[in-house]
């Protein structure tokens, strides 16, 4: 059988068997520890099983043919035994990869309730939509959506050699290919030649579409894209970056992780070359 979350706005009629549930202090989601430091989420009739209180419960959808929940416990109480409270980014290669893109789509659902119980025009109290996920006020029927902001992700090419640069954001000393947010009535070829030219003072040309991935930190989008080195000098923004380079297959330096499209442009960089 393969592992599939399938998203869902309305619960099946019939229940039977445990569910996963979600469950989120603050950031960190609860997960249980197996013994050999894989994670995976917890799988419950209900959350008082472990004596735990909880607050918004949302259903999601299924996964492995489970329903899957996310709710919150308030407070900064300990997780029950073999359990701990995770960030996500804790959670990388620790459970089944489908299974962490549903945490992180729960993430962003407790995120979208947390900020609109309240009209941001009218201050009134929101209601969920019955056919789609949105938050409606009542009174001035404003509409709102979970919140997903799009970023587009490059890899520049020159030659036979990538352009890769590290992030004072980033934990540890790997290199990564640029990325950056969109701006208002920016297109995203027009994101990753702006984003480009201010951090690496590079210009760029045949800029093509790759692939994209959602990444919930908090609420991302990232839009792959693949562009030719077009001319300037090298020279970085140091509010930005910590140092940047060309790099050819030989002297790649420590790269980011599988599960991210980043490594996905690089594998693709070191498979065409």
């Amino acid at each position: 059988m393969i592992n599939k979350f399938i998203k869902e706005l309305k619960e099946p009629g019939n229940n039977s068997g445990n569910s996963y549930w979600f469950i989120f202090q603050g950031e960190k989601l609860l997960v249980e520890i197996t013994k050999d430091d894989r994670c995976d989420i917890p799988l419950l009739d209900n959350p008082s099983e472990l004596n735990l209180t909880t607050t918004g419960k949302q259903y999601l959808g299924r996964y492995n043919n489970c329903r899957c929940y996310s709710a919150e416990v308030t407070g900064n109480m300990n997780p029950p035994q073999n359990m701990e409270f995770c960030t996500l980014r804790q959670l990388f290669y620790r459970m089944d990869n489908d299974l962490f893109w549903a945490a992180g789509y729960a993430s962003q659902i407790v995120l979208f309730e947390q900020t609109h119980q309240y009209c941001g025009r009218c201050g009134s109290k929101t209601e969920a939509a019955e056919n789609e996920r949105a938050k409606i006020c009542p009174e001035c029927r404003l509409i709102n959506y979970p919140r997903v902001s799009p970023s587009m992700i490059v890899a520049v090419i020159k030659e036979d050699k990538i352009l890769l640069a590290r992030s004072p954001r980033f934990k540890g000393s790997f290199y990564s290919v640029l990325a950056g947010f969109v701006e208002s009535g920016e297109t995203l070829e027009e994101c990753v030649i702006r984003e480009v030219k201010e951090e690496t003072n590079i210009d760029l040309k045949n800029i093509r579409y790759f692939g994209s991935q959602p990444w919930p930190f908090p609420h991302s989008l990232m839009v792959g894209f693949i562009a030719d080195y077009a001319g300037g000098e090298l020279s970085i923004d140091k509010n930005e970056i910590v140092d940047a380079g060309w790099f050819s297959v030989d002297n790649l330096p420590g790269l980011p992780g599988k599960i991210s499209i980043a490594r996905r442009l690089i594998d693709w960089f070191i498979e065409n070359r």
